[in-house]
């Protein structure tokens, strides 16, 4: 998923995407974010639309809402939502794309390739989801905003370990639950999100067995 998402933040010029699954949704949304959010690239116009059927509708407003209590108001600017409106997608991509198309001129930029685009290594090295690294992840909203969209990857990047992967399957069977430290009201707003999710059977591979929680949220 992370060397799918530097390729196409290399070589695309825009990205529209739909509701899925917390280990697609969340992987591709704050890797995106950021690198877009870093200083480097703050220039660089990258168009993003998040769009899908009427009933996608609260399911965006709950990423939103989460976005903007983390990332804050310049994050949700990098993206826009559209529900049920095939065509006003293609207008806002097609605008988008323009600015891109007149930005590479202008910088002399390629086409093929997004030269200037900064992406960390915090943004393609994996994340080692261990109960000791879960624990250690720096959740503050003080942070320089691309360093907490790289730790809050790494956050959903451990509970994905912990619903699905074998290693991560396994960690949680030997030691409990992650304890995942964050600011109170964070930890409201993400338990009120995985909790929705849960109820929309993303958190978990299809079964009949209830979904027990692979973390703990400590504030």
């Amino acid at each position: 998923m992370r060397a799918q998402l530097v390729q196409q933040l290399e070589r695309g010029l825009g990205l529209g995407t739909q509701p899925a699954a917390v280990v697609a949704v969340f992987h591709t949304l704050f890797n995106l974010l950021g690198v877009l959010l870093n200083p480097d690239n703050a220039e660089i116009p990258f168009p993003l639309v998040f769009t899908g059927p009427p009933g996608a509708a609260t399911y965006f407003e709950q990423i939103d809402h989460f976005i903007r209590l983390t990332l804050g108001d310049d994050a949700a600017s990098r993206y826009r939502i559209v529900v049920d409106d095939a065509e006003k997608v293609a207008r806002i991509m097609a605008r988008g794309l323009d600015e891109v198309r007149k930005y590479r001129i202008r910088t002399n930029d390629a086409f093929y390739f997004n030269w200037l685009l900064n992406i960390e290594d915090s943004f393609q090295i994996p994340f080692q989801p261990t109960h000791e690294n879960m624990r250690d992840l720096d959740l503050r909203r003080g942070l320089p905003l691309h360093q907490m969209a790289a730790n809050l990857r790494r956050m959903f990047s451990g509970i994905v370990a912990g619903n699905v992967k074998p290693e991560g399957l396994q960690a949680i069977r030997e030691k409990g639950p992650f304890e995942i430290r964050c600011e109170p009201e964070i930890a409201e707003s993400l338990d009120t999100l995985l909790t929705a999710f849960i109820g929309q059977n993303r958190m978990k591979l299809p079964g009949d067995k209830a979904y027990e929680p692979c973390y703990r949220l400590i504030s």
